[in-house]
């Protein structure tokens, strides 16, 4: 590993630990020449599917593409990166435990919507819009009503607010 300060060859490790959910090894290094120190962190390449698009065109699945997807839904809401990034390492994984060689982009989004469904619902409906092509209020009305039917009471108390509750203040 170069350094990225001096790029010399010559790195050493200090500490590994288990970062991302067990997915990733989280490694500090120090440069033998200037003494810096930096984090890498280090994870298994596999080879995810390809995403058949509706127009049956096919793409490489796109990770960046993903996290924007749900970044975008997740805009302005009480919802943390760690929260997002364990909510993309648990798809990659449903991704890979599924085995195949092409998967169609309906299936990953109905698996991205089951995920923001359990974590905000404004977030869903959001994505739902988009990825449904909402035409009109109606189309929205219908998948609330549909969202509400859905939940459990578990799925409700784990919902995040975005106001504070008036009596913890």
């Amino acid at each position: 590993m170069r350094c990225p300060f001096c790029t010399a060859v010559e790195t050493k490790v200090i500490d590994s630990r288990l970062a991302s959910d067990g997915q990733q090894v989280r490694r500090r290094r120090q440069c033998i020449e200037c003494n810096e120190r930096f984090t890498t962190y280090e994870t298994v390449d596999l080879d995810l599917p390809h995403i058949i698009k509706r127009d049956g065109k096919r793409d490489s699945f796109n990770i960046d593409k993903l996290r924007a997807g749900i970044l975008r839904a997740l805009e302005k809401r009480p919802v943390g990166a760690d929260a997002v990034e364990v909510m993309i390492n648990r798809l990659l994984r449903r991704v890979r435990a599924q085995g195949d060689r092409e998967m169609t982009s309906r299936m990953m989004g109905e698996w991205v919507m089951e995920e923001l469904r359990e974590i905000d619902q404004v977030a869903y409906v959001r994505f739902a819009s988009v990825y449904r092509s909402f035409q009109d209020v109606n189309a929205f009305r219908e998948e609330v009503e549909r969202l509400q039917k859905q939940l459990s009471p578990e799925m409700i108390e784990r919902q995040l607010s975005l106001l504070p509750d008036d009596d913890k203040t």
